[in-house]
Order: structure tokens, then C-alpha cells, then sequence
């Protein structure tokens, strides 16, 4: 312990604690930073009336972006507008991390530039379907006969009014345009109010295309002016609707040529942010990168696109939600290879594979990651039917509704499938307020209920150290017998009775690993042997691994390989602490892979002592030599990939 203890100090000081990604609540984030993986860029292309239209294209870097459904519209211009046309699209990630919102100026160019009076608010689960409004200002408002027109509109959720605001520039007679805002209504499908300033400058000059973005408390609103010298200048504000706006008089665009349509996005992973614009006279954008949103440096020599864009907007998204629009407007052939570690999006660990014969679908049931200290509560599980695209099944079993003797501390699950009388079972055992239960289910997605009490709650007899934690249920294929597995800091066994849900009397022993056991036992049956699993060293570690030994029975003596690691981290490729595994066979054959829990990727290892609750689940492929010894799994970030 004292080893343990002196390494993980020595660890715990050379990480800065204030970078761990924890929210305020000690609780996980709606949307993981790490899971922000892609990009979607989302534009018009021009001033035709077949050209003003919702365009996508993706990129997996910032940089590099490909065009999706051949620069084709995504969206039919004439069936959301009232005008035929839309152009200036914005997009924006909900508060709940799946919701988006949309909005477009409602107008065809072939019109004229004073031609339009509307926006178009649209809604979306997926990116894929959207539900459209068109929120017609002079219709809705009184008060605005003399309105010329209304031009690109954005949206930001205002944290002090706890809606969303639809912010947009309007010109009315011969007046200057002025940046407005107006709050959406529950459903975003109108406006709720009438609209009011949010903005003019000091000049009194006209503005138009704000985008606004928050950081460290500040709201950095990007705008263009249009009176004198034109170009983007930005003003800052602590209160969205104070009318206190700090003007910054410099010019932030890095050309001599006109811009319009300027929008900022923050680089994935990075505390770098990219600020695009319209170059719209020559036909093309500039992209810039900053960090503190003042001082902007060209990096057009590193930027590709395939298309041409016109005034949109860039946001970043989630592998699952790359999948999902390529899926539905094509895969670009250009496009950087989609890794498939970690498997699951969000922080989870200490995972447990099941395939289940009644669905014939895989099932992964992990301890719910990103709670201060492991104070997590709740189970989930998640489903697939190829190992690479999986599906979140929801809470399976919440430990304070739930389970009256531990509403604490759900940590690391196991399950098996039991076929009694014909009918299949689900036993699910599990950890809470450092103890071992047991529910049952009738389906791998539960409901699952408790059987009322711990079934493992004191340390075995002569155990003075560890936990009882981390169960693993085995069905020896010899005898039919079930065992349960569990301990930290000791491994013990016991015989399950027939009904599954309690301990044959006086068989629970200690089974003797080596000194590098310190928790996780998990045990598979091939070719006759027995392997047991096990992870050493601490899960906050950056050197948490797991090893195995081999044994002719399921209670043991070990046989310890010479070479026993089965997987551990490459701290060159950024990957550490892979440990608490179980394993899947692929039914009827002779192939294997390891789930496993890493330090999450890329920031983890930046988490100081927070990084322990803030893992990620990854598969790899797990192999035996001609002996039926373990081949050291080598960790990687493409994982399974599908036949």
C-alpha cells in the first residue's frame, strides 16, 4: 500500500488539479469534451435561387472539410420558407447535449436585399430531421411597417433568462441596421416578444452578421460594421441584455478584401479558437485561430475545403452524430478514418460484455463515470449488434430508488444469462455502499429488481484489508456449478447456490494470485484451462494494467505466465491506465476481445487525482499463441473494426 500510495503522489503533483473536466456538480457532463470528436460545417453556396439553400459538410480535424450529399442541399429551400430561399445558416447544440437549433434568414437575393421580413427557426433530435417555422416579424409585431429587412440570425442560450435567445440584425427605413434579439418560445417555433436592441455601436454605424460566443463568463460578440470603414470588430459583456458592451476598436479580419459573416468555434480538445469569415468578393473564406479571442493569426495555408461555402456556421460534434449524417448523405471518401475507442461516448469504466442468446445482440454494463469520487449512483447499459455502433438503453437500475440496503457508490457490474424452465434470466450482480448485490431482470435491459439485501457485506475470514467490491459470476462449463468472484486487495470465490441469488454455505475461500493483484478478478474457460484476469496498481495510475494467470480449475492454484500482461497503457500514443476488463468470446468460435477502461482520451492524463473518475471503455482484440498463452494485447484508438 505504501508503493501504491508514494506513486500516486508522486503522480497527483506533476498534474495540475484545476484542469480535471469536471463540472460543477460533481456530476457527468451532458457532452464530454473528449467525445467532441468531428466537425459540421453548415453554408449556402451562393445567389441563385437553387444555391440559397442548407448545405453540409464535415471535417475530423477543423481543418479539413468535405462536402456532404455531393454540395447538395440537405434541406428543400422551398418547403421551410416563406420566400423560396434561405441563406446564413446557425446551428447550435442544445443545453440537454441532444436537442439542435437552427436559424435562417428567410430570403432569396433574386428579390432584392430589402426584400425579406422573416427567419426560419428550425428544430432537430438527430441533424438529420429537422422541423421548420418561419417567424415573420412585421406580420408578428406591430410596429414594423417601415421594416426593410432581417438578416442573419443566430442563437445562444442565455443563462440568466434560461431560454434561448434568437439574436439578428433588422433595418428599418432609413435607419442604420441594429443587431436585435428576441427570446424563442418552449418549442422554438416562434418568437415570444417583441424584439429589442442588443446592440449598436458607440458609432451609431449600421452592423449586422452578429455571432456571439461565452468564455470564462464573457460573451464575445463578433459583428461587421457597415458604416464608414466596413469589417469585423467584436465587443464583449457579463450580461447578454445590459446594453453595457465593451467595444474592442480594432479590425480582427486579416485581409484588405470585403468580409461579411464572420462565426467562431472552439478546436475540440484544444484551448484554441477558429475564427472564420466571408472573403464573399473573391469567393472564398479565411480561417484564423486565436486564444484569447483578440489576437487572430491566418492559417489559410492549412485549410482545405471541396466546395465553396457562403456565410455558415461550424459546429463541433460527436463521432455517434458523424455517423449518423453520413449515414444518411454519404461517407467522403477523403475523410480522415473514424476510430471506434472508446466505444461508448461519455465517462464510463470498469465495463462487463454480455451477448445475449435471447436478442442476439451484445450488451455492455459499465459503472457510470464523472462523479466526484466515485459517487455515482445509477446503472446504465447499452446495446449492439456489431460491437462498433452502440445504443444507450438507459438507467437499468438506480441504487436510491432502488436498492434500500446501499444507495451508493454503483460501481463496477456483472451479469449473466441463465436459461431456467425455458424462460430466460438476467443476474445482475453489482456494487453499492461497498457492498455486493444481486437483481433480476427477464431482459438484458432490465427492469432489473433487487433481491433485498447484500449478498456479500463483511470480508472473508482472516481478510483484515481491502473491499468488497468488483464481483464476476462464472458458470464452470465442466460442472454447470456458478461462482462469484470479488475483493480488492484479496480475491475471493463462493459457490452460488441454484437460485442464484445467494452463496452455497462455507465455500467461500481466497484464491492466491501474486503481489501485483489488486482488484477486478474476471475469469473465462478455453481449450480446457481456466484464465483468471486481474488489474494492478490503482485505477487512478497512469500504470494500471491487467494480468492474468492460468489455472486447471475455477477455485484455483494459479499458474503465473512468465510474461503475464495482458494489456497496458503506450504512454507515447497518449494511452494510460487500461485495466478492469472483461472478455467477450464471439459465440460458437474461437475469437476474443477485451473491453477494457482507459484514462480518458486526449485531457485525461492533464485530471490529477480526478482522472480516476473519468474513464472511457474501449474494446481491442484479445489473442492466445499455439500454447494457450495470452499475446499482450497492444491498446489502440481504431478498436473493432466491422467485417
Amino acid at each position: 500500500m505504501k508503493r501504491i500510495f508514494f506513486s500516486l503522489l508522486s503522480f497527483f503533483t506533476v498534474f495540475n488539479f484545476s484542469q480535471a473536466q469536471n463540472n460543477l456538480k460533481g456530476s457527468p457532463p451532458i457532452i464530454a469534451e473528449k467525445d467532441l470528436t468531428a466537425y459540421l460545417f453548415v453554408y449556402f453556396i451562393g445567389n441563385k435561387v437553387e444555391e440559397e439553400a442548407v448545405n453540409y459538410a464535415v471535417s475530423t480535424d477543423g481543418y479539413h472539410y468535405y462536402a456532404l450529399n455531393n454540395n447538395k442541399p440537405i434541406l428543400d429551400s422551398k418547403t421551410i420558407s416563406s420566400t423560396g430561399g434561405v441563406r446564413d445558416p446557425h446551428i447550435l447544440r442544445g443545453e440537454d447535449g441532444k436537442t439542435f437549433y437552427m436559424v435562417l434568414t428567410d430570403m432569396t437575393s433574386s428579390k432584392g436585399w430589402d426584400s425579406n421580413r422573416a427567419m426560419i427557426l428550425l428544430k432537430s433530435t438527430d441533424l438529420v430531421n429537422w422541423k421548420s417555422s418561419v417567424a415573420n416579424i412585421q406580420k408578428a409585431f406591430s410596429g414594423n411597417e417601415n421594416l426593410k429587412r432581417v438578416w442573419a440570425p443566430q442563437t445562444i442560450y442565455d443563462d440568466k433568462a434560461g431560454k434561448y435567445m434568437i439574436y439578428f440584425s433588422m433595418q428599418h427605413g432609413t435607419d442604420p441596421d441594429k443587431i436585435y434579439y428576441a427570446y424563442a418560445n418552449e418549442d422554438f417555433t416562434a418568437l415570444e416578444g417583441t424584439p429589442k436592441l442588443l446592440f449598436v455601436p458607440k458609432s451609431k454605424g449600421a452592423c449586422i452578421d452578429g455571432d456571439i460566443i461565452k468564455k470564462d463568463g464573457v460573451y464575445h460578440l463578433f459583428y461587421k460594421t457597415e458604416s464608414g470603414t466596413a469589417g469585423i470588430k467584436a465587443a464583449t459583456t457579463t450580461d447578454l441584455t445590459s446594453g453595457n458592451w465593451k467595444e474592442n476598436d480594432n479590425y480582427l479580419q486579416q485581409t484588405k478584401e470585403k468580409v461579411e459573416g464572420s462565426s467562431i468555434f472552439k478546436v475540440n480538445n484544444s484551448d484554441e479558437y477558429i475564427l472564420i469569415y466571408d472573403v464573399y468578393s473573391k469567393g472564398k473564406y479565411q480561417f484564423t485561430k486565436t486564444k484569447d479571442l483578440e489576437n487572430f493569426t491566418v492559417i489559410d495555408n492549412d485549410i482545405s475545403m471541396d466546395f465553396k461555402p457562403r456565410h455558415g456556421t461550424i459546429l463541433p460534434i460527436t463521432r455517434s452524430e458523424l455517423k449518423r449524417i453520413t449515414a444518411k448523405w454519404g461517407m467522403p471518401g477523403q475523410l480522415s478514418k473514424i476510430n471506434n475507442n472508446p466505444v461508448l461516448e461519455g465517462y464510463y469504466a470498469d465495463p462487463e460484455i454480455l451477448y445475449s442468446n435471447k436478442t442476439k445482440r451484445y450488451y455492455i454494463y459499465p459503472t457510470t463515470d464523472g462523479f466526484n469520487d466515485w459517487s455515482g449512483y445509477y446503472f446504465k447499459t447499452f446495446s449492439s449488434d456489431n460491437l462498433v455502433d452502440w445504443k444507450e438503453e438507459g438507467v437499468i437500475l438506480d441504487l436510491k430508488k432502488d436498492v434500500p440496503w446501499g444507495d451508493r457508490n454503483a460501481w463496477a457490474p456483472c451479469i449473466v444469462e441463465k436459461k431456467i424452465n425455458g424462460r430466460y434470466k438476467y443476474f445482475y450482480y453489482f456494487t453499492a455502499a461497498q457492498k455486493i448485490g444481486v437483481a433480476v431482470s427477464d431482459h438484458p435491459t432490465g427492469p432489473f429488481k433487487d433481491s433485498g439485501k447484500a449478498l456479500v457485506a463483511t470480508r472473508p475470514e482472516g481478510i483484515r484489508d481491502g473491499q468488497e467490491i468488483d464481483p464476476d459470476v462464472f458458470t464452470d462449463p465442466k460442472t454447470g456449478k456458478n461462482y462469484l468472484y470479488w475483493g480488492n486487495m484479496y480475491m475471493a470465490v463462493a459457490e452460488l447456490n441454484l437460485d442464484m441469488v445467494s452463496l452455497k454455505e462455507g465455500s467461500t475461500k481466497i484464491i492466491a494470485a501474486d503481489k501485483t493483484f489488486r482488484e477486478g478478478t474476471y475469469v473465462i474457460y478455453r481449450k480446457g484451462k481456466y484464465y483468471f484476469f486481474w488489474s494492478e496498481d490503482d485505477t487512478r495510475s497512469p500504470n494500471y494494467k491487467v494480468r492474468y494467470g492460468i489455472s486447471d480449475s475455477p477455485l484455483g492454484s494459479l499458474e503465473i505466465p512468465q510474461n503475464n500482461i495482458v494489456i497496458q497503457g503506450i504512454p507515447e500514443q497518449g494511452i494510460y491506465a487500461t485495466g478492469h476488463n472483461s472478455v467477450l468470446q464471439i459465440p460458437g468460435k474461437d475469437e476474443w476481445y477485451i473491453v477494457y477502461h482507459r484514462f480518458s482520451y486526449p485531457s485525461g492524463i492533464k485530471m490529477g487525482r480526478a482522472v480516476g473518475f473519468h474513464r472511457e471503455v474501449c474494446i481491442d482484440k484479445l489473442e492466445f499463441d499455439a500454447n494457450g498463452y495470452i499475446l499482450e494485447t497492444k491498446p489502440t484508438f481504431e478498436g473493432v473494426t466491422l467485417k
